[in-house]
């Protein structure tokens, strides 16, 4: 098959709450941010770009070799920054974009790779995403966790920090999958995304404060792919840099 062409945004914020200037954490002597640039190029993007809001992130890229752009400060998400990106960039209506955060130096560019012919492949579907099956049933419960439930297609027809599906027959089996986790990896038809970001939060989303609802709300299809295993998760926390640090150390 055929292999897709796709461009690659990556959406960094300096003001992070939890770890501030969070992209330009050193781990393993490179930038966060540069560790997560190296994986986009990896999965065979025909362009990478950073998109950010401060100079520092733009220099600190520049340095390394990144293509970095200065976005508006007054974007709400890094889907914004995205889609500001692909308007600059004058890229088609057609186009293929991933949306890959900043702070996933551990994303496997395969899956990157994959969420693409996902679209690629899906007809007039505007944007692709991808799950994980879930097994354990502090992470179901766990609104942290995103779930997703999907149609015949595999199509998103929800998703939810509460636990869904309710199994109200109580008959899964130990180890047997309860619901899908939303793993926060998109690609996008540029069209679509412009659409998604012209249009103003809807209140499935602003209740469940996730953005995707925008998409159903607005009848948008989103096909998911599972894959299994998880890939590793992103960075949040200091501690979350010394796990990252650590498994790049045995790798």
């Amino acid at each position: 098959m055929r292999r897709p062409q796709f461009h690659v945004v990556i959406p960094a914020r300096y003001g992070s709450e939890r770890l501030p200037a969070k992209p330009l954490a050193m781990i393993a002597g490179k930038p966060l941010v540069q560790h997560t640039f190296e994986r986009a190029i990896a999965s065979g993007a025909i362009d990478v770009t950073v998109a950010t809001d401060d100079r520092r992130i733009a220099d600190a890229c520049r340095v390394f070799g990144a293509d970095a752009m200065l976005t508006a400060s007054t974007h709400a998400s890094g889907t914004d920054r995205v889609a500001e990106v692909a308007a600059t960039r004058c890229w088609r209506p057609d186009d293929i974009v991933i949306n890959l955060q900043g702070d996933e130096p551990l994303m496997p560019p395969a899956l990157i790779a994959e969420v693409a012919q996902k679209l690629a492949t899906a007809g007039a579907v505007g944007i692709a995403t991808l799950a994980t099956p879930i097994t354990d049933t502090t992470e179901f419960e766990n609104p942290n966790a995103v779930k997703v439930v999907c149609d015949a297609e595999a199509h998103a027809l929800y998703f939810s920090r509460a636990p869904i599906p309710v199994n109200r027959a109580a008959d899964v089996e130990p180890g047997e999958a309860l619901g899908l986790r939303h793993i926060g990896l998109y690609a996008y038809r540029v069209e679509t995304l412009q659409t998604l970001t012209r249009t103003p939060p809807c209140p499935l989303e602003l209740a469940e404060r996730l953005e995707q609802l925008r998409a159903l709300w607005l009848g948008i299809d989103i096909v998911v792919g599972t894959v299994d295993p998880a890939p590793p998760a992103g960075v949040d926390t200091a501690a979350d840099l010394a796990r990252v640090e650590a498994a790049m150390a045995i790798t």
